[in-house]
Order: structure tokens, then C-alpha cells, then sequence
């Protein structure tokens, strides 16, 4: 960094902690810590240059935009000016050019570098209360962005095929990597919709190098899939997945371990293209599997029969009802995509560049890693686990007190950090066992007729 004064950094650090009550003291108060920002500068080498958009005031208008209901750069920059009018500092233009400037300066790693880091630090710091039988559970799951429909974007990352030219949005494929026991996004790939390679396998052979050894992954049927299987073994890494559909199974085979419990040898395909000869050698001819069957009789839910296929051959450690819970678990990540989606607005993003896109991702990613360390102080304060306390919850009452951290002093800032746990600790998820709704909408959509051609000729045929 160059032309930084320290106090002016400082003051800038504590600023970003400060809006995610990140204060020295309390539990997990030092997940953003100061010398976690430092080296993220440095290993992206970016220059610190004493201006009013600073890599760290860019990031925090950032921060405060991806959080808000309006989204707009207009509104993050009025944010900015009206908190530096109540600070008695020099007034900035309320024009978002050299924001959108500054932020186009800052590089993807820089972000991307942030959220592995907290996300990380995170998880290494959750109570081992929180895990499954002392280990830590990653789940994996995938879903898709929109962005606006601008050339740039359509050539990174192509509109379905089923939409018609000029009235489709392109479209993301994402892939994120959760921690069970605290929320934490740990690592997250990007790639297209559609196309050769580009698939939640394929964002997941991208990221099982981030997977600590002992760890489990917990995913659905479509990374169940001997190779993945058996290279995630080969790195210390057991699995729990639900079978493939196309997959066969008799449990009258094997070595039976219960009712409707057994384990089967797999045997390895061919090899893949996409996999190299030296490789496909390395792995086991065979691979020794547990299968197991549970049935779901609680009404509401679509499966009633579960085919699971795992790693864990212990049934003394990990019984056929141990599976069963934690294979339920990984609707956590359902929930979780939903929190960034819906609650966080990401399933539709604003940028109109694919790198900007990319980093609006990362900076919802870097908000919610945030949000989830408020929630695992509230959790520790209070004895609870994090996973029972209200996502939008935690949301409302952290904007409820931002006005008021950013103006308190050092020892005003503790006081009002403990009240805003107590009163996260309150809204908690309800236990609602056996609830099942209709997947309907009540509200009706307004009768306008959708658009199906290109904007610009509707206008003339409207002129």
C-alpha cells in the first residue's frame, strides 16, 4: 500500500467491523480482523491511494448496497454522504461515477480472497457443540443468478436456449460449499448455464481441494458418482449423498449391517473424458460402499422412500437413524441459497459487465459470511445453536442498530454490541414438526401480457 496513513486505515477497518458488530471482547469479534484485510491488499496488490473511495470505503458502500432493499448505486452513494455529513467530514459528490470507478478498480480476488477467509475462520472458530459427532460437515449445493441483459453479459454467460433472442436474461450457474455447523460459505464457483463441463460436478472438482481431511460432504444424488466419490476418499474426505437415479441397488446382496443396511463393492467405470490416464490408474478397481433405505412418513413431504449411498462404513458410529438426520441436514443448503437469493436479493443481479457480476456475488457472499458471524455470537452469548436463530431476523435488528454503532464511542459500541445479541437470540426459527403448505401463490400477478420480442421493437411498434 502506498500514501496510506495508518490512523486514517484504522479507522477505516474499524468502520467495515463495526457494521457487523465486530468488536474486540465478544465471541468471533476478530473474524474480520485487521490484519486479515491487510494481507487481502497485499496479495492482490492493490494501492492505497488517500482518496475519499479507499479500497476500504469502496468495499463498505459495497457492502451496504448488496444488504439494502434498494439496490441501487445511487442510494449506496447517498448512504455514504449522509454518514460522512453526520461525521463533520468534507462532503462528496452524490454522483456514483467515481464509485462505480473505484469499485471497477478493485479486483475479483480481492473479494473472492475476503470470503474464503472469514468464511474459513469462521467454521475453524464454531463450537464443537455445533458439529455432527465432532466432525465437520460441508454441504453442497447449486442454484442460478440472472443479470441484465447486456451484450457483455450474454457472451460470458448465454441465456437458456428455450428463451428467444432478445427477450431472455443470461444466466449463472452457481455451486456453493456451506458449513453445517455455523452457515459459512466457504468456497463458491461460477461458470455458465449450459455447455460442456459446466455443472455442479464440475464447479465441485473445482473446490474439493478447499475440503479438510476428516471432513463429510453432504450433497444430493447428483455427485453420487464413483469418481468423485472415490477422489474425495483418496483426500481423506468421506461422503453422504443420496443414490443416483439411475443407479441399481438390491439389498438382498452385500454384507447386511441391518434391515435394509448393507455394504456392496462398487465397481469403477470406464474412464471419463474428462479425467487423465494416470488418474483414472490411481483409483481403486473396486470401492467398498454403505447403501441405505429409510422411509419418510411424515405428511407434506414429496419422498417418501430416501436410497442413501455413503462412505461411513461403521454402523456402531454412525447408525442407519444417524444417517437418516443428517442427510435431512442438507436442507440446510436449500435454506441457505434461499437466504442469499431472496432475503439478500441475489437471484437477480444489477452489474452489467461479467466481472462486476462476479463480484457483486462475492460481495453478497462476504455480507452473508458477516451476518452468519453476528448470529454465531448471539448463538454463543446465549447457548444456542446458530442454525435455530432467524436469518432475516438477524438482517433487520443489525440495520436497526447500524445507525447507532457507527456513532457510538469505544465503550458505547460494547453495550450496544451485547443489547443487538440479546435481541438477535430472541427471534428464533419456530419448530413447526409435520407443517405441510401448498406450493401456490395466493396474490395474483398484475394483467400486463409478457414481452416476447426485443424491447426495441415493441417501442417502435408502440411509436
Amino acid at each position: 500500500m502506498v500514501n496510506c496513513s495508518h490512523r486514517s486505515f484504522w479507522q477505516q477497518v474499524n468502520l467495515v467491523r463495526t457494521q457487523f458488530a465486530q468488536t474486540p471482547g465478544i465471541a468471533f469479534g476478530d473474524v474480520l480482523s485487521i490484519e486479515m484485510i491487510q494481507q487481502a491488499l497485499a496479495v492482490c496488490a492493490i494501492p492505497w491511494i488517500e482518496t475519499i473511495y479507499t479500497p476500504l470505503v469502496t468495499l463498505l458502500v459495497f457492502l451496504s448496497q448488496v444488504m439494502s432493499a434498494d439496490s441501487s448505486c445511487r442510494a449506496a452513494v447517498a448512504r455514504l454522504v449522509a454518514f460522512r455529513a453526520a461525521q463533520g467530514l468534507p462532503s462528496c459528490s452524490p454522483q456514483t461515477g467515481a464509485y462505480c470507478t473505484a469499485r471497477k478498480n478493485l479486483p475479483e480476488g480481492f473479494f473472492a480472497w475476503l470470503v474464503r477467509s472469514v468464511g474459513a475462520k469462521l467454521s475453524a472458530q464454531a463450537a464443537a457443540a455445533w458439529r455432527w459427532k465432532g466432525r465437520e460437515v460441508l454441504v453442497f449445493d447449486g442454484s442460478t443468478v440472472s443479470m441484465p441483459d447486456t451484450p457483455a453479459n450474454q457472451a460470458a454467460y448465454p441465456q437458456p436456449r428455450s428463451q428467444k433472442p432478445g427477450v431472455g436474461f443470461p444466466l449463472a450457474r452457481i455451486a456453493a460449499v456451506f458449513s453445517l455447523a455455523c452457515g459459512a460459505v466457504l468456497d463458491l464457483g461460477i461458470c455458465r448455464y449450459r455447455g460442456k463441463g459446466q455443472s455442479e460436478l464440475g464447479l465441485l472438482r473445482q473446490l474439493w481441494h478447499k475440503f479438510p481431511v476428516g471432513s463429510i460432504l453432504l450433497a444430493d444424488r447428483y455427485i453420487c458418482s464413483y469418481f468423485e466419490i472415490a477422489l474425495l476418499r483418496q483426500r481423506g474426505v468421506d461422503s453422504l449423498t443420496r443414490m443416483h437415479q439411475q443407479r441399481k441397488f438390491d439389498f438382498r446382496r452385500g454384507q447386511r449391517l441391518g434391515r435394509e443396511d448393507h455394504c456392496v463393492e462398487w465397481v469403477k467405470p470406464r474412464r471419463p473424458e474428462w479425467m487423465d490416464q494416470e488418474t483414472y490408474d490411481s483409483l481403486p478397481s473396486t470401492m467398498s460402499m454403505r447403501e441405505v433405505r429409510v422411509r419418510v412418513q411424515r405428511p407434506g413431504f414429496r419422498v417418501n422412500t430416501l436410497v442413501m449411498a455413503t462412505t461411513l462404513l461403521d454402523a456402531k458410529n454412525y447408525s442407519r437413524q444417524d444417517l437418516a438426520d443428517l442427510y435431512h441436514a442438507r436442507w440446510h443448503a436449500e435454506l441457505d441459497l434461499r437466504s442469499l437469493k431472496e432475503t439478500m436479493h441475489m437471484d437477480v443481479l444489477r452489474c452489467r459487465t461479467p466481472e462486476l457480476v462476479r463480484k457483486e456475488i462475492w460481495t453478497h457472499l462476504l455480507a452473508y459470511n458477516l451476518l452468519r458471524t453476528v448470529m454465531a455470537q448471539a448463538a454463543t452469548r446465549h447457548d444456542i445453536l446458530p442454525r435455530t436463530i432467524s436469518f432475516q431476523g438477524t438482517i433487520q435488528t443489525l440495520q436497526a442498530f447500524q445507525p447507532m454503532l457507527q456513532q457510538a464511542t469505544e465503550a458505547q459500541s460494547e453495550i450496544l454490541c451485547c443489547r443487538l445479541l440479546d435481541a438477535l437470540a430472541v427471534h428464533r426459527v419456530g419448530n413447526r414438526p409435520d407443517r405441510h403448505e401448498p406450493r401456490a401463490r395466493k396474490r395474483r400477478p398484475k394483467p400486463y401480457p409478457l414481452l416476447m420480442v426485443p424491447r426495441a421493437e415493441a417501442r417502435k411498434a408502440v411509436a
